[in-house]
């Protein structure tokens, strides 16, 4: 079974830059679908990014498009969100996630990670 780590989150102030890695151990993720999804608190969990199986198609929320980057490194079986011109909005608890079927919000088969606490300070 898939297990996903997720790690690099922390505090940091408007405008900065952070890098969330996710780490996949258990299965090679290379031919699957991934992608991150984000819980601020108070708000249901929302769909952040998600990456084609491979190294193939990236798509992402409107709220992050342009500021945020997903990538994959399928020799490491690892799933990147490089985040820049972060703001106090984007304070969330960051999840990974992998599935068999494109990551969607309504995806049901999806595999979650216990996720990594950003906090975006003004």
């Amino acid at each position: 079974q898939v297990q996903l780590t997720e790690s690099g989150g922390g505090v940091v102030q408007a405008g900065d830059s952070l890098t969330l890695s996710c780490e996949a151990s258990g299965r090679n993720l290379s031919t699957e679908p991934m992608g991150w999804f984000r819980q601020a608190p108070g708000k249901e969990r929302e769909f952040v990014a998600g990456i084609a199986y491979g190294d193939g198609g990236r798509y992402y929320t409107s709220a992050v498009k342009g500021r945020f980057t997903i990538s994959r490194d399928l020799a490491k079986n690892s799933l990147y969100l490089q985040m820049d011109h972060l703001r106090p909005e984007d304070t969330a608890v960051y999840y990974c996630v992998t599935s068999r079927r494109p990551i969607t919000p309504t995806n049901k088969q999806m595999t979650w990670g216990l996720g990594t606490q950003v906090t975006v300070s003004s």
